[in-house]
């Protein structure tokens, strides 16, 4: 009996210091959530519209967590962005344990069609459509931002019709590869020891996943946002800690390594797109000093 007590207090005040946490950001509750995307119990969201002259630029968040875990309620403090007339979304997506690729990259890029379905309701410019998020999150985002559009024009669903191009992306500690063949010889051989990279494709291992690597190499190639850059790319910010020591010392700093976005602005610069890179100590931007500003710049400017 003592013990079932004490487990429910510690449930309480874990639940207490999770509410308090949020409660200190300062957002306010959604003004429609989990409103629903798509087909599967996942593809949830969540909505905040912000108040402003005209159709308002949007903010879409897409959470981190290896497409192992993690969910939309993992937001920083979005206030800022809110009280700049910019609206606000977070996306749940199917997790590799349920579907791997490309179901939780897909997922979210009907959700940005969702989003842009939406425009007419929720006062939205739908060519003012920004990403943000961190770790998968920012895979995912990179990818959307780099790939051809997937809007398909014949489509039944009125919402495969939306376009998936975005204006920019802002995002932090993110895989700009997730090819085990590329990223090995980038950063050593920790970075394949985390489960993010076997369990994108389905495999039961590392050792499972190289043993079979033709089977899997379509998806690796595919799902890798370098691969898809280009000179007609939107803008794009990166973020990564300033741990440059090669070969990466574990998993978790080795699927984070500022080198993926080294490589990503070396490409982005010799094809001459629009790429900043901040690492603290190592690069900065000559016009942006953090996510914030660039992302405010892009959904703000009045170019389009």
């Amino acid at each position: 009996m003592l013990r079932l007590l004490f487990s429910l207090i510690t449930t309480l005040c874990l639940l207490t210091s999770t509410v308090n946490a949020a409660d200190k950001k300062g957002n306010p509750k959604p003004t429609q959530a989990d409103v629903s995307y798509g087909p599967y119990k996942m593809n949830k969201l969540d909505f905040w519209q912000a108040e402003g002259k005209g159709p308002r630029p949007i903010l879409v968040h897409i959470h981190g967590g290896g497409w192992i875990g993690g969910d939309k309620a993992r937001i920083g403090n979005i206030k800022p962005f809110l009280d700049k007339g910019i609206s606000y979304a977070s996306v749940n997506y199917r997790l590799t344990g349920e579907a791997p690729l490309p179901a939780p990259v897909h997922d979210a890029a009907r959700a940005i069609q969702f989003i842009r379905s939406k425009a007419g309701e929720w006062n939205l410019n739908k060519n003012k459509i920004a990403l943000t998020g961190g770790s998968a999150g920012a895979c995912t985002s990179m990818w959307l931002l780099l790939h051809d559009d997937l809007a398909d024009p014949k489509s039944k669903d009125p919402v495969l019709r939306e376009s998936t191009r975005v204006t920019a992306a802002a995002v932090g500690g993110g895989q700009t590869s997730i090819d085990p063949k590329v990223i090995e010889p980038w950063l050593g051989p920790n970075v394949l020891k985390h489960n993010m990279i076997h369990k994108a494709v389905g495999g039961k291992s590392m050792q499972d996943v190289m043993d079979n690597y033709p089977k899997h190499e379509a998806l690796y190639k595919e799902f890798s946002p370098y691969n898809h850059l280009t000179s007609d790319d939107p803008p794009l910010l990166m973020t990564y800690n300033n741990n440059m020591k090669l070969p990466s010392e574990n998993a978790g700093h080795g699927i984070h390594h500022p080198v993926y976005g080294v490589k990503m602005k070396e490409k982005a610069d010799k094809a001459g797109t629009e790429c900043h890179l901040l690492i603290p100590g190592v690069s900065k931007s000559k016009q942006y000093k953090d996510t914030n500003s660039f992302l405010m710049d892009k959904l703000l400017s009045k170019d389009k």
